[in-house]
Order: structure tokens, then sequence, then C-alpha cells
């Protein structure tokens, strides 16, 4: 049908006249608070202020030098650069079911148990379209990765954030979700090592994971993008290494943090097959898969040798124990986690962690996120990061003493 240069008109005024064409579903969204700090860290810049970035878990270390080998090597070849599948190389497949039989003794179907992503935040976002439905629950942690919220949200279903309590080391307690609200779940979200927090669980702790969400007949999600940054002799249990988790449970994993490729997006998500097949189906129509170079690389980083993820974690447990050791000598009692890339530090008492931090970087350049991005829970304290120089760190502490 042709439309006159009349009606044209008249549609471009109806615009003008007030019709909005945004969905609903976005009133319930404000800019991303790390977008906003982005534009805030950029105008402090440009005013000729040193800001020192120490809010977002972006590693500032390049991945192992035979990754960049492999990309470069596959970016030459020009049959490299057209469509790939929706679910990578089978190669890169074997390698996550490898990786997971080598740290973890599970045992995956690189065909029907793995699922590449464009990201773990994809692939979060997109299962919860996948298997939620309007009127559906999902069980999400407070404080807590904001996308496990969202992605509910964009479903039509609502999201019950449930509490953890630091007097349990920011774990769960089952008793206390309301029987009305486990009625009508259907997920439960988990996340260990944990973010903000860096709290970490116990195999034992997982392991009730399993049976609660097979009793109250739950879809358990556990992302576990902090699995390989480990200090102290932890390591990190899978949800998989639980018996009969793949009855209940898929897990989400990912090479931004364990080989600082955070840019390049390259995730996964693991176990239960009908589930994955739901995701999988979402994913034909959402993406048209990955670059081929990129999939290669990612594939020689999980078979590489891991020898140099020890001496990795041995940068970020240095700064750690820097942040952590300046943080109480300035009066701030930050814990010491056993993993993941952050420090949980309190603010000072009578302070809210959001106006604290944003008087901390207008006054110093210093940006850290105040734990009120991850929910209530998250109020009077702040997420400090590891991705930054030691000089870096060393100057924050400075300028934080003198705010102070």
């Amino acid at each position: 049908m042709k439309i006159t240069d009349d009606e044209a008109s008249e549609t471009n005024a109806g615009l003008g006249r007030g019709r909005v064409f945004r969905a609903a579903r976005l009133d319930r969204f404000g800019p991303h608070y790390f977008s906003s700090l982005n534009e805030r860290a950029a105008r402090l810049r440009r005013e000729g202020t040193s800001v020192i970035r120490l809010d977002i878990g972006s590693p500032d270390m390049p991945p192992p030098p035979f990754v960049i080998v492999s990309l470069t090597q596959s970016a030459a070849q020009a049959g490299n650069h057209g469509y790939q599948t929706h679910f990578a190389l089978p190669e890169l497949r074997a390698a996550w079911a490898d990786m997971y039989r080598r740290m973890h003794g599970a045992a995956l179907d690189p065909d029907t148990e793995v699922v590449p992503l464009l990201g773990t935040k994809e692939g979060i976002f997109h299962l919860s379209l996948a298997v939620l439905d309007p009127g559906d629950i999902a069980l999400v942690p407070d404080p807590g990765y904001a996308t496990y919220a969202a992605g509910t949200i964009f479903a039509g279903a609502e999201p019950y954030e449930y509490p953890l309590n630091p007097n349990r080391g920011y774990l769960p307690d089952w008793k206390s979700i309301p029987s009305e609200i486990l009625e009508r779940a259907r997920t439960l979200w988990l996340n260990y090592p944990h973010n903000p927090t860096g709290s970490v669980a116990s195999p034992e702790f997982l392991a009730e994971a399993v049976d609660f969400a097979r009793r109250r007949r739950l879809l358990l999600i556990h992302d576990a993008a902090y699995s390989q940054i480990v200090f102290d002799g932890y390591r990190a249990p899978s949800i998989m290494e639980i018996p009969g988790a793949k009855e209940v449970a898929v897990e989400f994993n990912s090479l931004s943090k364990s080989h600082n490729m955070a840019g390049w997006r390259v995730g996964v998500a693991v176990g239960n097959s009908d589930v994955l097949a739901a995701l999988k189906t979402l994913k034909t129509q959402a993406d048209s898969g990955h670059f081929r170079p990129i999939l290669e690389a990612a594939t020689a980083a999980l078979n590489g040798d891991p020898a140099w993820i020890a001496e990795r974690n041995e940068v970020y447990r240095r700064r750690r124990d820097l942040l952590v050791e300046g943080l109480r000598a300035i009066g701030l009692p930050a814990a010491r986690p056993l993993a993941s890339l952050y420090v949980w530090s309190p603010v000072p008492a009578g302070c809210s962690s959001t106006d604290w931090a944003s008087r901390l970087l207008e006054r110093t350049g210093v940006s850290v996120a105040p734990g009120s991005v991850f929910g209530r829970g998250g109020e009077g304290f702040v997420r400090i990061s590891l991705t930054a120089r030691d000089a870096d760190i060393d100057e924050a502490l400075r300028r934080i003493e003198k705010f102070l």
C-alpha cells in the first residue's frame, strides 16, 4: 500500500502531538547505573580530574598470548568471516565440556548439555524469556546481579528478591521465602563466588540447593562467572559436581573473568538438556552466532596451559591484600574475599552507599560501585574492584583517607 505525501505529513504530525513509541515494560527501568557512571567519569576527565575506576569488574590485563595468536591467525583466513552456526564450533563445545571434566569431575554431552553464548549476560537475559511466562516468579538474590531481575521482568514474570544475610556468609535461608511465593516460583538464581560481595559457597550448600530445587520443582540456575578467580587455596565448586544436578539445574560460565576476555563476549550455559533446548530455540530467533576467529580463540583459551591463570590470580591476590589492609587501616573494615574480583566494604556509619560513592567520585575522582545498585541488601556497602594497577589502588586509598 502506497502512502501519499499528505498521509505521511499527517503521520509525522501525529508523532509531534505526543505519540510515544516506547514499550510500557521499559517504564520499570531507568538508565543502567554503569552506563550513567561512564558518562560521569568521562565528564570529570574532560574537566581535568584524574579518575581511578574501581567500580566495574572489567579485567585490566590481557588474555594469554596464545589466545591472541589464535585470534589473529584465524582472522587472516579469508573464509572465516561469514555467518557461523547458532551453536558455535563443535570444538568449542567439546572444550567447555572438557574443562568441566578436568576442574569439576562433571560429565557433559557437548551436543545437548553445552550451549555457547554471546557472553553470559546475553544468556542470563534470554534464559528468562525461554522458561518464564507472565505470572511466574523468579527467586533472585538480594544483593545480586541486576540482570537476573531484568530478564525476569522482560519475560513478563516477577522477581522476588530473597535476602542474603551477611551473618550467614551471604547464603540464603530457604525458610525465609514465603510459601505463597514458592508456589508460583519457577526459577531460583544462585551466584557463587558472589557478585557483589565476593562470598563463596561450599559443595554441601550447593547440594542443599539442588535438593531444595527438586523438592520445590524449581529450575536452579547457577551463575559461576568468577569460579576461576580464587585465592588462598580455595577451589570454587560447580553445581554440576552435585549428583543429580542436571535433573534440575543449569550453570552459566564465562571467559570474561577467567581469561581476561570481557569484551570478547564468550560464555556458556551447561546442564539440563531440556532447558538448554528451549534456550537454543530462542537463540535461533535472537542472534546469528559469533565471529569464527573469536570462537577459535576461545577454544584455544579453554585448551591452553592453565598455569597462567594461577599467575594472574596472584596479581589479584596481591591487589586484594593491598586494598583490604589499606581500607582497614583507614577505618573501613572490609572483608577479605576468597574469590572474585571484588572487595565488599562498609561505608561510614550514617551514610547511604549511593551518596557516599557519588561524593567520593566528585571530590576525589575515585569511582566505586554503591552496594544499593545490587539491591536493598547492598545498602551500607560499596563494591571495589581489583581491576586496577597496584599504584592506582595505592593512590585511591590515599584519596579515600583524605576524603574521610
